[in-house]
């Protein structure tokens, strides 16, 4: 698959460790975005639950592996976010390719890490804007509890600083939007619809 630009809408990816916020966010912005009358279309990774569980399942004990899986899951929908691109002005995405850079990439010597780079970028569709829900690990773990009482094997303690950190790295490096993750969503959405900057149909 190439990188090539198709469709005319913009590919917003929403970022950030589990209990950050971002799909609370994400309906926070296409609500603003639909009162302003721009077609907005929503999608999450994985898009198959099963390719999921399989990559969070082995993420500890082999990362590379497990990054193979998110990798897979995100070439079969990599078509279905063209056509999305194609009818609408923005595709808000719950996490890119950069969380499994967050996650399984930042568990990676270097050398395996920028391999895995590589490969993302071949495979999937870089998006347009990246948005950074940035909220620290503690506060995080004490929302995802309050949620359910059984956590993922992804929502560890150390596997969420260590993504975070990676986070706030890739967010450093490539001039990301960060967002805090403690302000109300509704306020959040206000900083990156301007970012989306649409004008006019």
């Amino acid at each position: 698959m190439t990188r090539g630009r198709v469709g005319r809408g913009q590919l917003v990816a929403l970022e950030g460790i589990d209990g950050a916020g971002k799909s609370t966010l994400a309906r926070a912005i296409a609500k603003a975005l639909r009162a302003r009358g721009r077609t907005v279309v929503r999608t999450a990774e994985p898009a198959d639950p099963e390719l999921g569980r399989k990559g969070a399942a082995i993420t500890a004990r082999d990362p590379w592996q497990a990054a193979l899986w998110f990798t897979l899951d995100r070439a079969i929908a990599r078509e279905r976010i063209e056509r999305a691109l194609e009818r609408a002005e923005v595709v808000l995405q719950d996490r890119s390719f950069y969380s499994t850079l967050a996650y399984q990439g930042s568990a990676l010597p270097p050398t395996v890490r920028r391999r895995l780079e590589r490969l993302e970028r071949t495979v999937a569709r870089e998006p347009d804007l990246v948005v950074l829900v940035d909220l620290d690990p503690g506060l995080a773990l004490a929302r995802l509890r309050g949620r359910r009482s059984t956590a993922s094997l992804l929502e560890r303690p150390a596997v969420l600083r260590r993504a975070h950190r990676a986070y706030r790295r890739y967010a450093r490096a490539l001039r990301w939007l960060s967002v805090d993750g403690r302000q109300a969503p509704d306020a959040n959405a206000t900083i990156v619809v301007r970012r989306i900057g649409l004008r006019g149909r």
